[in-house]
């Protein structure tokens, strides 16, 4: 089958993926609404006693940033889950018996998670907004903000398309990439500066992806701490280049996982 045959298969899919979100609107709620808790959880919790100068709202500005990226890689595991999910129902098994491009399936799934990422952000940015976040940069740079954090959303929601074919049911999907994700999310620029961890974890912190995208989209959105004895301009090359950082990350991820998914998905349908 010819790529454009391809294309328009997946577009098949991911459209009959976001229908089911219509017809079962508690997906969207509930991925939405974890964070939002979030956001006022750190915000109006840990904010005061983390800003005591400010009362948090500068804590507030750095933090949106952190949950951005921290939304956008946990919702990566729907695309993990939901392909369990189909595996799991013979889903799957109904699509090979239909004349379409094998390949349209995982390029629908993900593709439809960039459409539910792309709205859980702006539901996060309206809730950033009310606890008093703002963006001070230009426009173009915000938007390049915005599509930095998809970009790396749509390469770690092949990671999980990989697990989800591999794993035989949804709720291992979540346990096997939630011990993955946790250390990536919380051992990051996330929630705190990388001077408040200590060496080991500081230089894992320093390398990490979820901190360069974090502290590529603070920069774009113009969140970032004033430089000062407590908060020193951040060090080494992945987060003085957060941009490219995350970029490599994001084509190296995509170069390895989408034929590793890819296979795993033909051994799947085979069984």
């Amino acid at each position: 089958m010819s790529v454009q045959t391809a294309v328009s298969d997946g577009m098949v899919v991911a459209k009959r993926n976001l229908i089911k979100i219509k017809r079962v609107p508690d997906l969207l709620v509930f991925t939405t609404l974890s964070p939002i808790m979030f956001v006022l959880l750190f915000a109006y919790v840990f904010g005061g006693a983390i800003d005591h100068q400010g009362g948090g709202s500068l804590y507030r500005q750095f933090l949106i940033a952190g949950i951005f990226a921290q939304t956008v890689v946990f919702g990566a595991t729907i695309t993990g889950s939901a392909l369990a999910d189909d595996v799991k129902k013979g889903i799957i098994d109904r699509f090979r018996s239909l004349p379409m491009s094998p390949s349209s399936v995982l390029f629908g799934r993900t593709l439809s998670d960039v459409v539910n990422n792309v709205i859980v952000l702006v539901v996060m940015s309206l809730t950033g907004l009310v606890v008093g976040w703002r963006i001070t940069t230009s426009i173009p740079e915000a938007l390049a903000g915005y599509l930095l954090l998809i970009v790396f959303a749509y390469a770690i929601s092949w990671v999980m398309a990989w697990i989800g074919l591999l794993v035989p049911s949804p709720e291992v999907v979540n346990n096997a990439a939630f011990i993955v994700i946790f250390p990536l999310t919380f051992v990051a620029n996330t929630f705190v500066p990388l001077e408040t961890l200590p060496g080991p974890l500081k230089t894992f912190a320093e390398w990490n992806p979820v901190s360069a995208v974090t502290q590529a989209a603070r920069e774009l959105f113009g969140n970032t701490l004033p430089p000062s004895p407590d908060h020193p301009a951040p060090q080494g090359w992945a987060l003085t280049h957060p941009v490219a950082y995350t970029l490599i990350w994001a084509v190296g991820v995509l170069l390895v996982f989408v034929p590793l998914a890819s296979a795993q998905y033909r051994r799947s349908t085979s069984r």
